[in-house]
This record gives C-alpha cells, structure tokens and sequence, in this order.
C-alpha cells in the first residue's frame, strides 16, 4: 500500500484544543477544510423523526457551501453524512484511515474518501478501541464552526462532545424532543447550554445564502460564505473578487464581503 499522505495539525482550525497531534492521516479532498463548517453527532439508534430531520439539516446547510463534519459511526454520524452528499462531509475516524469502520458503513466511508474528506490521527493499521473513539469525538467538535447534537441519553459520547463544545467555547445546537426522550439533549436544553432549532431554514441561513444560477458554486464562492475581509479574499483570488463585485456575485460592506 502506498505511504498515506499527512497534514499539519497547524493547518486545521483546531485553535480551540489545548492539545492536538503534530499531523493527521487523511484521504481525500482537503480543501473541504476551508468552507464553513457543522459538526453533527448523536445516538447510534435514532429515532425515525431525528434521521429526518438531521437529513434534512445536512441537506439544508451543504446547499450553502458547508461542510458536515461526523465520525462515521451508525446512527446519527451516518445520516449526516448521506444527507450531506460524499462530496459534503468530513469524517473524523477513530482508527486508522486505511480501515473503513464500523462495517456497516465501508461503502458511506469508502465515497467519502474518493469525493469528501476522511481524517484521522491514528496511525494507519490501528484499530477502533474506547479510548480512540473519546478523542476522535473532541477533534469532531473541533473542527466544526458550532456543534448539533441530533438525539442523545445521558452519559453517552454525544454528551462528552457536549461538554468538549463548552470548553472550546463552541455554541451547541439541538433538535427539540418530546418529554422522555432524548433525555441528554432535553438537559442541556433545560440548563441553558444549548439552544433549540426551531426552523432547519433559519438556522442554516446563519451559514450564509443558497447559491444562484448565476453564482458558481465552487471554493471562491464557500470562501465568500465565511464573510472574510476584503483584504483576505484579494489575498487568496485576486482580481476575480473585484470582477464578482462587478458583475453582482458578492457585496462588499464595512470592508467585508458577502455573496449577494
């Protein structure tokens, strides 16, 4: 097997962890690091309601540019990711990335690597232990710009990525559940660490707008979705962003730039 290529931890918008490895193992298309980004996690036994609408989340936020950011596992990790499309999503692996796991989901992984982005900072060959799922879950919620959290019990890992987001200073978002369900999500909501989304509309317009006909959907367009300073957008492309001012693409305001 041919030496699988690395990147630098600096390279990665993992500024929140207090500790982060020197470099990751990944396959795939590492530009996906520099859209916007959500991070999704939740029960590995959803309910029918939350696989809805967790697809419908990822559907929603990747018609704006932004990358879904899971763990691969069953459940919640593997309807984000379908309902991001390969292409959309980044998976974070609590092995090594020459190791499509869990089985049930080789083929999800297996297009994510030739379409989206698969990371992990395990060395190639290591198998999946307990311990390697806790660290893979904080490097979810690192990279991701807020955290959602589908479904989750009590004293289960989406509750430590919970608790990860909090240290990181990360908003947490979750979907709202009835009375004895969800019984995780439901606390966090009742103590104040957590918001609600309400409207899957509203809370992926925050991310930015859904692109034209006009619009290019492409790295100039998922950069403008970030609202960089213009001085940021002349440094990365140049002319193209005065030539997209002209002919309508973006809007320039207070010095920096939107997608119009």
């Amino acid at each position: 097997m041919a030496e699988l290529p690395i990147i630098e931890s600096s390279q990665l918008p993992l500024k929140h962890l207090k500790k982060v490895p020197d470099h990751f193992w990944y396959r795939g298309e590492i530009s996906l690091l520099d859209r916007p980004k959500v991070s999704i996690v939740g029960t590995r036994r959803p309910m029918r309601y939350t696989r809805e609408k967790i697809r419908e989340l990822a559907e929603t936020l990747t018609r704006r540019g932004v990358a879904v950011v899971s763990g691969a596992a069953m459940g919640v990790d593997a309807v984000a990711h379908t309902g991001a499309g390969p292409s959309n999503t980044i998976a974070v692996v609590a092995n090594g990335v020459d190791i499509r796991y869990p089985a049930i989901n080789a083929s999800l992984i297996e297009s994510i690597e030739k379409e989206g982005l698969v990371l992990s900072q395990f060395e190639p060959g290591t198998r999946a232990a307990a311990w390697s799922f806790v660290i893979r879950n904080e490097i979810v919620v690192g990279l991701g710009d807020v955290l959602v959290i589908g479904e989750a019990d009590e004293n289960s890992g989406s509750m430590r990525s919970a608790e990860y987001a909090l240290k990181q200073g990360k908003e947490i978002y979750v979907l709202p559940h009835r009375l004895g369900e969800s019984e995780g999500t439901n606390r966090l909501l009742k103590e104040g660490l957590a918001r609600p989304i309400y409207s899957i509309e509203a809370f992926a317009e925050r991310f930015g707008v859904v692109p034209t006909i006009e619009q290019a959907r492409d790295e100039f367009f998922y950069f403008c979705q970030k609202h960089p300073t213009l001085d940021q957008a002349v440094l990365q492309f140049g002319d193209r962003v005065f030539e997209a001012e002209l002919e309508g693409k973006i809007v320039v305001e207070n010095g920096r730039i939107r997608p119009a």
